[in-house]
């Protein structure tokens, strides 16, 4: 396969969870493990950080996205509380997976679960600069919910 960025990765930690991979050939995301020893049980609501095991050097203009599985979402109530999470590319520590329970009840994340998805992205840097008036279109200052449900 031919790769659009190369990562050096280093296992950190005490557990060593799979390095992560592409599950399909069009998977925009490779899964991240749960790099924990016994499992764990979030009770309803509960937020927790998962390590993964790994930190990463990834190269300048680029970033890593922490993204849901949808599996786990759908079927349990687990997701992502800041998706999508970002690692810079200045960043050197573990990558840790903060998951949420949006279920009722209890869910066991067990050692080397696949917890959630890494997307590598290009980053593109902006200059900002002050005006007095910004150029009109259609949708004008129409927000939240304007073009419709």
């Amino acid at each position: 396969m031919l790769a659009d960025v190369h990562v050096a990765v280093k296992r950190v930690g005490p557990v060593q969870a799979p390095l992560p991979r592409y599950q399909t050939h069009g998977s925009a995301g490779m899964d991240l493990h749960a790099a924990v020893a016994a499992p764990i049980v979030p009770a309803s609501l509960a937020r927790m950080k998962i390590p993964t095991g790994l930190a990463l050097a990834i190269p300048e203009h680029w970033e890593a996205q922490i993204r849901p599985r949808s599996g786990l979402a759908a079927n349990f109530g687990i997701t992502i509380l800041n998706a999508p999470g970002t690692i810079d590319s200045d960043f050197r520590g573990e990558v840790m997976v903060l998951l949420v329970n949006l279920s009722d009840a209890p869910v066991t994340i067990n050692p080397l679960d696949r917890i959630a998805q890494l997307v590598f992205a290009p980053v593109a840097r902006a200059e900002l600069h002050i005006v007095e008036d910004l150029v009109d279109t259609v949708r004008g200052e129409g927000g939240y919910g304007s073009t419709g449900v």
